[in-house]
């Protein structure tokens, strides 16, 4: 079976035929680098992790590109509160992030392009925009022609006419159209800034992905991606700065995962219900995390409970119990079962139904039931009198396999001893003196793993084992 994509932008799902044999260019919106990421960012990036892993099972050769934005308002904002200088706020988010994904065990990106490195390729894609028409220079600041564009609309399924409805001109704007939006910005005294053929300024938040999108990936690209929220104004206004500016079109498939409540309500900060990744590993297991964001299929919303992690985190217990039982079995494995191949024969069912749950708009939620099926099947095996190490090992592999591509992890290392715990947090302490950071974030990560978390206060580390 093939792999079929629900298209954002034609709203049905659509198999996936990719520009180059093979080949899979993908670019997934990333954080604007100002705080922790909420969970709300993190399923986007575990969804198309997802994603990503399970194109790379198929054989697809994938490049997956996902930014930095590393210069806006809400980071300037940030740093002026905090006292700190822009670069040094956003690398230090940036690397909180790298912290975080990897604890929810997502791959880094093959490139994670950011803002500010591209500030001169940002320049010429508007200069040829305010060439060709479709920009306009308005006391130094840079407007893009909204109605110009033919297609205005087409992703987010709205009329150029109703959107007008609600536009409006803030204080300060001079634009011809209340529709067109920024490309750049004139500085404001006192805010980080780049020389342009307009004046001294910054771009608009929407030019930065159409410009790191062509730079890494080319003009056309097979997937872009990200949150629901993103559908418009934002994604919208990458097809139209894009494709003005190629002739071509931007993306052959659009995705969108769902939003995520918080106890049945929206997450917000006026509600007081806003969940950082940062805090939130530090009481639940990542792993745990992760396999709840799956259980649900991504274009869905999901809600984030207390007993609904609870139910999560016990779905994977069972899961690693099973891979546990069947790991120990091995050591006392023959060679007698006469129904050895019948089990071969349903492992391998097992896998084609996980395969087709994926291959179908990757429903990791019925993909998950598949590994449930393959836990009761290990569960039976283990009841016979007799078990065969190649039936054993089938079910091992079928698990890493399987769970390869989701992202969890079966095999629990040993718990450790507190006295070991304290020995590794000792030598973390010393390598952070030693400015060894690099041990440092390997010790922090391996006790992770472990389920270990650690929390650095101003008294010393503390640690406690995760749920």
């Amino acid at each position: 079976m093939v792999i079929q994509i629900f298209n954002s932008l034609t709203r049905q799902k659509e198999q996936f035929v990719p520009l180059e044999e093979g080949k899979v260019k993908m670019y997934v919106c990333g954080p604007t680098v100002y705080n922790f990421i909420h969970i709300g960012n993190a399923r986007p990036v575990i969804v198309y992790d997802t994603v990503r892993r399970y194109f790379q099972y198929k054989g697809y050769d994938v490049k997956y590109v996902s930014n930095f934005t590393d210069v806006d308002d809400k980071i300037i904002k940030a740093a002026n509160e905090l006292g700190e200088e822009v670069f040094e706020l956003t690398e230090r988010f940036i690397h909180a992030y790298f912290e975080d994904i990897t604890a929810l065990g997502c791959k880094q990106a093959d490139v994670h392009p950011r803002v500010t490195n591209h500030m001169d390729d940002i320049i010429e894609f508007i200069k040829v925009l305010v060439e060709k028409g479709f920009a306009y220079e308005s006391q130094g600041d840079v407007y893009y022609r909204t109605r110009k564009f033919d297609g205005y609309g087409k992703l987010s399924h709205q009329s150029i006419d109703d959107l007008k409805v609600g536009a409006r001109i803030e204080a300060g704007e001079k634009k011809e159209d209340p529709l067109d939006f920024a490309l750049w910005k004139a500085a404001k005294p006192g805010e980080i800034k780049w020389e342009s053929p307009w004046g001294e300024g910054r771009p608009g938040w929407h030019i930065e992905c159409s410009v790191m999108a062509r730079e890494h990936l080319g003009d056309t690209i097979d997937i872009h991606a990200g949150g629901q929220d993103l559908t418009f104004p934002h994604h919208e206004n990458e097809i139209a700065q894009s494709e003005a500016y190629t002739g071509k079109t931007f993306a052959k498939y659009w995705m969108h995962n769902g939003y995520i409540n918080i106890d049945n309500e929206k997450m917000s900060k006026s509600l007081g219900n806003f969940v950082l990744v940062n805090d939130i590993r530090k009481q639940i297991d990542p792993q745990v995390l992760r396999f709840f964001m799956l259980s649900v299929h991504y274009r869905h919303p999901i809600n984030f409970a207390q007993d609904l992690v609870e139910s999560a985190r016990a779905g994977l217990e069972r899961l690693r119990t099973a891979y546990s039982n069947v790991e120990y079995r091995l050591n006392a494995a023959t060679n007698l079962s006469d129904n050895g191949d019948t089990y071969l024969e349903k492992i391998e069912e097992i896998k084609k139904f996980f395969e087709e749950a994926m291959d179908d708009d990757f429903n990791t939620a019925n993909a998950i039931s598949a590994l449930f099926e393959l836990a009761k099947l290990a569960n039976t095996y283990l009841n016979e009198s007799n078990t065969e190490e190649r039936v054993l090992n089938a079910l091992l592999q079928t698990f890493n396999q399987l769970g390869e591509v989701l992202g969890i992890q079966f095999k629990v290392e040993a718990e450790l001893l507190d006295e070991e715990i304290e020995a590794l947090i000792e030598e973390r302490n010393q390598a952070r003196k030693n400015r060894d950071f690099a041990r440092s974030d390997e010790i922090r990560d391996q006790l992770l793993s472990m389920n270990i978390i650690l929390e650095d206060t101003r008294q010393g580390t503390r640690w406690k084992r995760g749920l």
